[in-house]
């Protein structure tokens, strides 16, 4: 018989985790369950999520959504048929080292500061 106990959560604990570490000094940040993973936000503003799908959903800058698809670990986020101008999801290899997961992270961040706080 099922228990309030015996449920599977939909993104990887694991990354969540490694993104808390990297968020740990970063003020004014929330999490938020989004999209089937767990979304870290800034002032009210999402800068990453992790993906139920596996890896990242991260804000980008707007003008640089296409430079930021070149590379071979990032792939457009579609939402609806749409490519969504201003995100993109990073795959699980492309967030396998610490270094890498602090780069993407500190994409999303920058971008998220730079925009007004909920609210505002």
């Amino acid at each position: 018989m099922p228990t309030a106990h015996n449920f599977r959560v939909a993104y990887d604990t694991e990354l969540a985790n490694r993104i808390r570490e990297l968020l740990m000094f970063e003020p004014n940040v929330t999490e938020k369950a989004m999209f089937g993973g767990l979304a870290f936000l800034v002032g009210g503003r999402m800068a990453v999520a992790v993906s139920g799908g596996g890896g990242l959903l991260l804000r980008v800058d707007r003008d640089q959504t296409g430079a930021m698809l070149t590379n071979p670990d990032a792939q457009p986020f579609v939402m609806q048929g749409r490519e969504m101008t201003g995100w993109i999801r990073v795959s699980a290899d492309g967030v396998e080292t610490a270094a890498q997961l602090r780069d993407w992270v500190e994409i999303g961040l920058d971008v998220a500061r730079g925009l007004p706080a909920d609210g505002a």
